[in-house]
C-alpha cells in the first residue's frame, strides 16, 4: 500500500474534469472579479431626450443591482450584525422610557447637559429609534437576499451527484495508491459498498468511483442563517405586540386582566386592548418567612403567592402558587411575583362618627427591612361642626420597631413588632382639579398639618388596636394588618419563536463548524504488468486534518478486498497507473 501524501497545488493545466471537482463544496457566492466600485452602467449615451432617458433608465438599474449585491452579500451581513449589537450597548447603559419612565426623567434632571442631547438621539428609546430600526431592517433584509439563493444552490447541490474523477489523482490534497490482482470491477464494486456503508453519496463511473459527504454541513450554514431570521421576527413581534404591567393586590382583592386594573401598563406600538386576554386571579394567601440569625439575617427562606385562577371569563377557579422566577402561565401570559409588603388595615370616623374610610392601606418599602411610606387621603369628610372637609394621613408603617436603636426604621422584615406612625394634614386634597394623582404621595400644599393642645405637630404611634383621636373629633382606628403583593403581568408573543430560532442556530453553528463536506474518488485500472492498479484520493471543503486519516482508514478497509500486491520487484504504481492511461489513449487512437 502506498502512503497518503499531500502533493503541491495544482498548475493552470487542470482540464474540465479536475475543475469540476472541486466546485460547488459551498453554497458561499464566489467573490465577483473587477472594480469594486462601479464605474458607468449607462455605457454609450445617445443623442437625444430618448437616448438621455435611456441612459438614465440603465444607470439607475446598475446602480440599484449593485446596492443590491453589496447589501446580500456576507460581509454587509456581518457588519450589520456587529452594528445592531453595538446598538443595543446604549441601551444597556442609559435607561429607557420604555422600561422606567421615572427613572429616565431622573437621568435627564441630572444630566441636564446630556440629558436633550440623548433625546435628540434617541437614546431613551433605542429599540425604537430611527437609526436602530434602519440597522434592523437593512439586517434582516440582507439576511433574506443571502439565503434565498443559497438555498436553491444547496437545493441542486442535493438533486445533483458526485462530480466525475479527476484525471490526475495525484494533484489532489489527499492521495494512496496500490497493485493488487482484483479485477478492477470487483474493486470498483467493493469500494462502492464501502463508501456506501460510511455513509458516502455514491456514484459510478468507467473506471471510478466518485463519492462525497458532508452535505450536513451547508445544511448547517444556513439553518443557522435562517434561524437569525426567526431571532429577528420573534423580537421584532415581541415589541411590537407585547404587553406588560404591574399590580399590587391587597391579601384577599383580585385582579382581572383589563387595562383599568393596571396600577403600570406599557406595550408595543401595535398593541391594542382587544389584544389582552381575558383572566382573573385573586391572592388568597401571601407567605413569607426571613432568616432570623447570622450573616443572612433577613433574607426571604419562603417568598409565595397563593392565589385562585380563572381562565377566560367564567372557567373554573385552579388554586396556584407564584415565586419569584416561577410565574403562573395562564391565557398567553406569565404573572411573575416581583415584590411584598404590608398593609395597614384602619378604620377612619370622621367628626359626626360616621365612618369616612375603611380598608388595607398599601404602603410602598424604603428598605429591606421593608419600613414603608404610608399615606391616606380621605375625600369625603366631616368636622365635629359638620362643614365638608378633607384630611390627609402620611408617615410610616415599620414591621419591627427598636427604640433602642434610635431609628424609626424597621429592624426586620417580619412582623415582630409592627407600629404604625402617622401624622394628619387637613385642607385640599387636590382631587376636585381633574388632575391624575399618584395615591402613594400626599401634596400638602394646599393643607395645613393638625396640632395639639400645646401647638406641636400632632403625630402618634399606632399598635394594632389603638386609636388615633384628632384635634376636630375625627378618630382612626388601626384594625390590624394584611400582607399585600406585587405581580407583572406579561404578554411576549415572540417568546417561543425566539427559543427555537435560538437552538436552531446554536445546532446550525454546530454544524458548520464540526461537519466537514468532502469528496472521495478510487479508482480501478489494469496496469501494463497486468495487475490492477488502485487509487483513492479526496478533496475537502476546508483543510482538514482528518481528510488524509479519513482516506487512509478506507484504503484500509478496501484491502480486504482488493489486497495489494507483495512482490518486492514490483514498478512503481503511479507508473502504472499512467502506463495504463497511455495504453488506453494509443488504442483509442488507433481505433
Amino acid at each position: 500500500m502506498g502512503t497518503t501524501e499531500t502533493p503541491p497545488a495544482a498548475d493552470g493545466a487542470a482540464d474540465e474534469t479536475d475543475a469540476a471537482a472541486g466546485s460547488q463544496l459551498s453554497t458561499a457566492p464566489e467573490e465577483e472579479r473587477g472594480q469594486a466600485v462601479p464605474g458607468s452602467f449607462g455605457g454609450v449615451r445617445k443623442p437625444g431626450v430618448l437616448g438621455y432617458a435611456a441612459w438614465t433608465a440603465r444607470e439607475a438599474i446598475g446602480w440599484a443591482r449593485w446596492f443590491w449585491r453589496q447589501l446580500t452579500s456576507m460581509r454587509v451581513a456581518l457588519i450589520l450584525l456587529f452594528l445592531l449589537s453595538l446598538a443595543t450597548v446604549p441601551g444597556s447603559l442609559v435607561p429607557q422610557t420604555s422600561v422606567d419612565a421615572v427613572k429616565a426623567e431622573g437621568w435627564r434632571k441630572a444630566h441636564e447637559t446630556l440629558g436633550p442631547l440623548y433625546d435628540k438621539l434617541g437614546l431613551f428609546h433605542v429599540y425604537s429609534s430611527v437609526w436602530f430600526s434602519a440597522i434592523y431592517i437593512l439586517l434582516f433584509t440582507s439576511l433574506v437576499g443571502c439565503i434565498i439563493p443559497r438555498t436553491w444552490q444547496f437545493v441542486g447541490q442535493l438533486r445533483g451527484r458526485p462530480p466525475a474523477a479527476p484525471r490526475n489523482l495525484k494533484r489532489l490534497p489527499a492521495h494512496t495508491t496500490w497493485r493488487t490482482d482484483a479485477e478492477p470491477e470487483q474493486v470498483l464494486a467493493a469500494a462502492r459498498t464501502l463508501l456506501k456503508k460510511r455513509r458516502f453519496r455514491t456514484e459510478p463511473g468507467s473506471d471510478s468511483v466518485a463519492s462525497e459527504k458532508g452535505y450536513l454541513r451547508e445544511a448547517g450554514n444556513l439553518v443557522f442563517h435562517i434561524a437569525l431570521i426567526v431571532l429577528l421576527l420573534a423580537f421584532a413581534s415581541g415589541q411590537l405586540w407585547k404587553s406588560e404591567g404591574q399590580k399590587l393586590i391587597v391579601e384577599g382583592d383580585g385582579f382581572a386582566n383589563t387595562l383599568v386594573q393596571y396600577d403600570d401598563f406599557k406595550s408595543g406600538s401595535l398593541f391594542t386592548a382587544d389584544d389582552l386576554k381575558p383572566f382573573s386571579f385573586y391572592l388568597d394567601d401571601f407567605e413569607a418567612t426571613y432568616e432570623r440569625t447570622g450573616p443572612q439575617r433577613g433574607t426571604p427562606r419562603t417568598y409565595e403567592a397563593h392565589v385562585t385562577y380563572h381562565e377566560g371569563a367564567d372557567g373554573p377557579g385552579r388554586k396556584a402558587t407564584v415565586k419569584v422566577n416561577e410565574p403562573l402561565e395562564t391565557s398567553g401570559s406569565k404573572v411573575y411575583l416581583i415584590g411584598h409588603g404590608y398593609a395597614p388595615v384602619v378604620t377612619v370616623r370622621d367628626g359626626q362618627g360616621d365612618i369616612a374610610f375603611r380598608g388595607g392601606i398599601p404602603s410602598l418599602p424604603i428598605d429591606n427591612n421593608i419600613t414603608e411610606s404610608t399615606v391616606l387621603k380621605v375625600g369625603d369628610y366631616r368636622t365635629k361642626d359638620g362643614k365638608q372637609d378633607q384630611i390627609g394621613f402620611k408617615g410610616n408603617f415599620v414591621p419591627t420597631l427598636d427604640l433602642k436603636t434610635g431609628t424609626m426604621l424597621s429592624q426586620f422584615p417580619g412582623l415582630d413588632n409592627p407600629r404604625l406612625i402617622l401624622t394628619a394634614y387637613h385642607g385640599s386634597l387636590g382631587t376636585n382639579s381633574g388632575t391624575p394623582q399618584n395615591v402613594y404621595q400626599l401634596d400638602v400644599s394646599k393643607m395645613k398639618q393638625f396640632k395639639d393642645k400645646d401647638g406641636n405637630p400632632f403625630a402618634q404611634a399606632l399598635k394594632v388596636g389603638d386609636i388615633m383621636t384628632l384635634p376636630d373629633g375625627g378618630t382612626l382606628k388601626f384594625e390590624g394588618i394584611k400582607p399585600w403583593a406585587t405581580f407583572q403581568i406579561s404578554q411576549q408573543p415572540g417568546n417561543a419563536a425566539a427559543l427555537a430560532g435560538a437552538v436552531a442556530a446554536l445546532f446550525g453553528v454546530a454544524g458548520s463548524l464540526f461537519i466537514q463536506r468532502r469528496r472521495v474518488w478510487v479508482r480501478a485500472v489494469r496496469g501494463k504488468d497486468g495487475h490492477t492498479v488502485v487509487e483513492l484520493a479526496g478533496l475537502g471543503r476546508s483543510e482538514s486534518a482528518k481528510l488524509p486519516e479519513e482516506l487512509a482508514d478506507l484504503a484500509v478497509a478496501l484491502q480486504a478486498d482488493a489486497p495489494p500486491v507483495t512482490a518486492t520487484d514490483a514498478p512503481d504504481p503511479a507508473e502504472s497507473a499512467e502506463s495504463a492511461e497511455s495504453s488506453a489513449a494509443s488504442e483509442g487512437a488507433r481505433a
